[in-house]
C-alpha cells in the first residue's frame, strides 16, 4: 500500500546549525560563567532527559561533576538561544514540506526539551508547518522507544505501513520506526553513506529535497 504520511526527524535531517555543537556549548557556559563542559557528557545527559520540560536537568547533572555555582537554568537558556539562532533549513526542505503536505499527512518527531524543541521551530518559522508536531519532551518517553511511534501514528491517523519516517540517526530514528512496522528512510550525511538494513531507503542529506518525493512515489 503507497505511503498516505510521512514524517521527519528535526535536527540534523531537515535543519542543521550554522556552527559546531561543541563550539555553541562552549559560549553558552561562558555566557552563564560555567566551567567548560564537553559535547560528549552533554549528549549522555539528553539521553537521559528526552521527556523534560526544559534543558535545566541536563545542565543540572553536567554542573553536578564541577565545583560551580552557575545556574543550570542560565546555561540553560542561553545554549537554547545560540543553538535556535544558529540553525538553518537544509537546502530546499521548505519547498519540499509544502510539497508533500499537499499529497499526505505530514509529521515532526523530535527527540528533545519542549521549551528547546519549539524555539528551534519558531526560529526556523516552522510552527504550523506540519500537520502533528510531537516533541518527546511532552510525550511519555523519546526515540527509539515505541511508545513514541506510537503517539506519532495516533496523532497521524495513519496505519505504520503507510507511513515513512524520515531521520538521520541510526538507532532513534531508522531502528525505532522500523520496530513499529514504519518505513524508514535514512538521511545520511554527505558523501557518508551507510545503508542501514532495516531501511526501505537511503538519501543523502543534500538531496532529501529532490529526491524524496520521488521515493515516496516508489514505494
Amino acid at each position: 500500500m503507497p505511503p498516505t504520511a510521512v514524517a521527519f526527524d528535526l535536527d540534523d535531517t531537515l535543519a542543521v546549525p550554522t556552527r559546531d555543537r561543541q563550539t555553541i556549548l562552549h559560549e553558552a557556559a561562558r555566557i552563564a560563567g560555567a566551567p567548560p563542559l564537553s559535547r560528549e557528557a552533554y549528549l549522555a545527559a539528553h539521553a537521559e532527559c528526552l521527556t523534560e520540560e526544559t534543558r535545566e536537568p541536563i545542565f543540572t547533572a553536567l554542573l553536578s561533576e564541577h565545583d560551580t555555582a552557575a545556574s543550570p537554568a542560565a546555561v540553560a537558556r542561553a545554549y537554547r538561544e545560540l543553538i535556535a539562532e544558529a540553525l538553518t533549513p537544509v537546502s530546499g526542505v521548505e519547498w519540499l514540506l509544502d510539497r508533500l503536505r499537499q499529497q499526505y499527512r505530514l509529521g515532526l518527531l523530535t527527540n528533545g526539551p519542549v521549551v528547546a524543541q519549539h524555539d528551534k521551530l519558531r526560529e526556523l518559522d516552522w510552527a504550523g508547518a506540519f500537520d502533528v508536531e510531537l516533541v518527546t519532551g511532552s510525550l511519555a518517553a523519546g526515540k527509539p522507544d515505541p511508545r513514541a511511534f506510537e503517539a506519532l501514528l495516533a496523532e497521524l491517523d495513519t496505519d505504520p505501513g503507510e507511513t515513512v519516517y524520515v531521520g538521520d540517526d541510526v538507532a532513534a530514528d531508522v531502528e525505532g520506526a522500523a520496530g513499529v512496522g514504519m518505513l524508514p528512510v535514512q538521511v545520511v550525511f554527505p558523501g557518508s553513506a551507510d545503508p542501514h538494513p532495516d531501511a526501505v531507503a537511503v538519501i543523502d542529506r543534500d538531496d532529501l529535497a529532490t529526491e524524496l518525493p520521488d521515493l515516496l512515489e516508489r514505494l
